[in-house]
């Protein structure tokens, strides 16, 4: 772990090289998401077994399919396109300013400081990185002390393959955390809770650190009227119970027709039991990821119980019951929950689905409306008009419909939350643009009627005026 004093240290050699190379050629750029990309693909196994021991278990597979695919795949885009991204963009020039012309130069904003949570602890590094260096920035990464294992292992890996003042890897605990967060970044990228947001925006914005806060929140899944019940019951369990549920984008709870509360139970029933056979079991079904600590497993049964007492009705989506010594949380729907369960107030972050009933489709609009605007809404509709009416009358950070979670994997998608669930996004271009001034430029022409607009104003000036507002 490095000592506070430390990390200011680091960040002013970063910065000062920074300052020395304003402009790194695209060879440079690619030249680092190229090491990058080898850092990836050159030691999944060890990465996927360093993030299954912090988790107590993840699958390879699972590793592989939601952190070094689109991880790779973000690096091979920015390959693909960051050269076109680096050029200078004309722009139109007001009729009245011809033939003066009006350009956009992207630039480096500089030292780029990222904030990864304990979830996706190698995408949600990798990811805002590749922003950062195919923008032509310098780096800082706070991985979580929840990870340790990854967090030592990524940090010796960049320090292989980087210089220390191209990316640096800092670890350690909340004392280090805050230092990270209150220097004077020319761009802070922090993903994990809405309660930690609070505090990392008020760090940076004493040195007016511009932010990206990707935040979390309650994202719902909405059955339309003329749904496929199936398809829909079976997207939205693989999207909820991947990594058992610990996704910022999972779907949260389920609001569906009350005529299809039924059948969707026996369809999760049936459709679990498919998935992950014989869950969670002492021995463990091994695609079946755990939960990260005793402190986050004891918050997710208290849900439950709470929910219980309350009297909703809950429905285990397992044969076998939770294991709280090997942190296994049997998957359960939550029935006739009450509004003000903790449940229905707080993320869940976790296997535990409540089921919100509706009459109308409008009735369900107005649910998600009355609510803090969530990261991600999904849908499952097959009627046209139903559903451009609910894009229009939602918003939400990101959107998949008759699906979940795939909107983050497209890279021409930007991903961001909007009030609650974050502010800013990046991916793709977006990504760049974050991490880039567009510095405009204006370019006068030699023949030009600037010189009829100054002082001393006369008739000449009124006419033109005149003209100009005409």
């Amino acid at each position: 772990m490095r000592e506070v004093p430390e990390i200011a240290s680091v960040f002013d050699a970063m910065r000062a090289a920074s300052r020395r190379d304003q402009a790194p050629a695209w060879a440079v750029r690619a030249d680092r998401l190229r090491r990058l990309r080898k850092l990836v693909t050159g030691h999944m196994d060890e990465i996927s077994q360093a993030i299954s021991a912090d988790f107590g278990n993840r699958p390879r597979q699972e590793t592989a399919l939601l952190e070094a695919f689109p991880s790779v795949a973000g690096i091979d885009d920015a390959l693909r396109h960051g050269k076109r991204w680096m050029r200078v963009r004309r722009v139109r020039t007001g009729l009245w300013f011809k033939p003066a012309t009006s350009r956009l130069m992207p630039q480096p904003l500089g030292v780029i400081g990222i904030v990864v949570p304990w979830n996706y602890p190698l995408y949600l590094t990798v990811g805002p990185l590749v922003g950062a260096l195919v923008a032509g920035n310098r780096a800082m990464v706070k991985l979580s002390e929840y990870t340790p294992r990854f967090a030592a292992l990524f940090a010796r890996l960049a320090q292989q393959a980087f210089a220390a003042d191209e990316v640096t890897v800092i670890n350690g605990d909340a004392q280090v955390a805050s230092a990270f967060s209150a220097l004077p970044f020319d761009h802070l990228l922090f993903t994990g809770s809405t309660q930690v947001g609070h505090h990392v925006m008020r760090a940076a914005a004493a040195n007016l650190t511009p932010v990206t806060l990707e935040l979390g929140g309650k994202s719902p899944a909405i059955v339309g009227p003329g749904a496929d019940l199936e398809r829909a019951v079976e997207r939205i369990l693989v999207g909820k119970l991947l990594n058992a549920g610990q996704t910022c984008i999972a779907p949260d709870y389920v609001l569906l027709p009350e005529a299809l509360r039924e059948p969707f139970v026996e369809a999760a029933r049936a459709c679990a039991a498919r998935l992950y056979p014989d869950l969670p079991g002492h021995a463990g079904n091994p695609d079946y990821t755990t939960i990260i600590s005793p402190r986050h497993f004891a918050r997710l049964d208290g849900l439950v119980s709470d929910a219980a007492r309350a009297g909703a009705r809950v429905v285990p989506l397992s044969q076998l019951p939770s294991d709280p010594e090997r942190r296994r949380l049997a998957p359960v729907l939550l029935l006739d929950v009450s509004a003000d369960a903790t449940v229905m107030r707080e993320e869940i972050f976790g296997p535990v689905l409540p089921l919100v009933t509706y009459h109308t489709l409008e009735e369900a609009i107005d649910y998600i409306n009355a609510r803090p605007r969530p990261l991600a809404l999904y849908l499952f509709e097959k009627d046209g008009r139903t559903i451009d009416h609910v894009m229009a009358q939602t918003v939400a950070g990101g959107v998949s419909i008759n699906e979940t979670l795939l909107h983050i994997a497209q890279e021409d998608l930007p991903f961001g939350g909007v009030g609650p669930s974050g502010m800013g996004a990046y991916h793709g271009q977006a990504g760049f643009e974050t991490f880039s001034k567009l510095k405009p430029i204006f370019r006068q022409s030699g023949i030009n009627g600037a010189g009829l607009l100054k002082p001393p104003y006369g008739k000449r000036f009124e006419t033109m005026i005149k003209l100009l507002m005409r």
